[in-house]
């Protein structure tokens, strides 16, 4: 008790003074919070950067279904040439999240392929890839991806083809993706056999 009988103002102090206390030991949490939103900016080419100041243009397509965003989808690059009928296609994507519960991606399906597997960097078919909330999920070489098996059709370089997207929370969407210009081949060049650049589509 104080004097007078008033209420005592010696714990609003001390929580006042631990409060300061916090707020100026961990002066770090700014910075770290503006560097991971930062670096999600980039990754997710949610903004444009690149260290002459000019945009940057990431490769594939990006796009939203509910509140997942999806990045740098496209078909990898053939090898030694087009990709061939009969032939099973890598599909590459990123996603992340901003729902505020977790989705799956269920499956995908095409056109141009017998059918869409989820397999995993070795190649076996695995079941539906968790995309919990706030987190980057890369599908891409080296990680679990997806597979377009057995192609109906001759892909090249720089050809687009049309993915849906499967997803148990977000439902679907359909992406116009292209095959990666192999890095062997100038873009500018078209008279390569089999093998186009995406400015001659």
């Amino acid at each position: 008790m104080c004097m007078n009988g008033g209420p005592c103002a010696t714990g609003t102090t001390e929580r006042n003074a631990m409060n300061m206390s916090l707020r100026t030991s961990r002066p770090w949490r700014s910075p770290v919070a503006f560097l991971v939103v930062g670096c999600l900016a980039v990754l997710l080419g949610a903004t444009g950067c690149g260290s002459d100041g000019g945009d940057y243009n990431p490769p594939g397509a990006n796009a939203r279904v509910g509140p997942v965003l999806i990045r740098y989808a496209h078909i990898a690059e053939p090898p030694d040439g087009p990709w061939e009928q009969g032939d099973d296609a890598p599909f590459y994507v990123w996603f992340f999240n901003q729902g505020q519960e977790p989705d799956r991606l269920l499956g995908a399906e095409t056109t141009v392929a017998r059918s869409v597997d989820i397999v995993d960097a070795d190649g076996a078919v695995r079941g539906p890839v968790v995309l919990p909330t706030g987190k980057l999920v890369e599908l891409e070489k080296g990680h679990a991806h997806l597979l377009l098996r057995d192609l109906r059709q001759q892909i090249r370089g720089g050809d687009y083809v049309w993915v849906t997207l499967r997803f148990e929370r977000a439902g679907e969407i359909a992406l116009q993706v292209h095959s990666q210009v192999p890095t062997y081949v100038d873009e500018d060049a078209t008279d390569a056999p089999g093998l186009t650049s995406p400015s001659a589509q």
